[in-house]
């Protein structure tokens, strides 16, 4: 009896172990958790799913302009703009034409949700390029 409660416990120790490694290796490789404070427009940054969300300190028509801006200065082919009093929709396409879709949202007077997708999966780089673009605008 005591080697079937010493087997059960190793088992589960070492099932355990290998679920929390598991999971955490997932969650730094795949950025669906990478959190950090964004500089600059004093914005709050996440990744989700390969998107870069944030939200910016600025109202909505102000992030219009400086995303529409960043996608001039960055040399990107604006493809297509959808837009609403409440959100924006932008698809642009860069030198190695990579699809760059920009949502922006209003969330109130001073504040505006801005989602960043590079690709398929996302790119991390480009994404980030493009935040601190549309930040230096603001």
């Amino acid at each position: 009896m005591k080697s079937n409660t010493c087997r059960f416990t190793r088992r589960t120790a070492i099932a355990a172990a290998t679920g929390a490694l598991l999971a955490a290796a997932i969650l730094t490789t795949s950025g669906c958790l990478a959190v950090a404070a964004g500089a600059g427009a004093g914005a709050t940054v996440a990744y989700v799913r390969g998107d870069l969300d944030a939200t910016l300190n600025a109202g909505f028509e102000k992030s219009v302009r400086a995303t529409n801006s960043a996608v001039s200065d960055l040399h990107y082919a604006k493809v297509s703009e959808k837009r609403d009093d409440l959100q924006d929709t932008i698809i642009a396409r860069n030198a190695a034409d990579k699809k760059i879709e920009l949502h922006i949202e209003r969330l109130g007077d001073d504040a505006t949700k801005l989602k960043i997708r590079v690709g398929t999966f996302g790119d991390n780089a480009i994404q980030v390029e493009v935040l601190t673009k549309i930040q230096s605008e603001l």
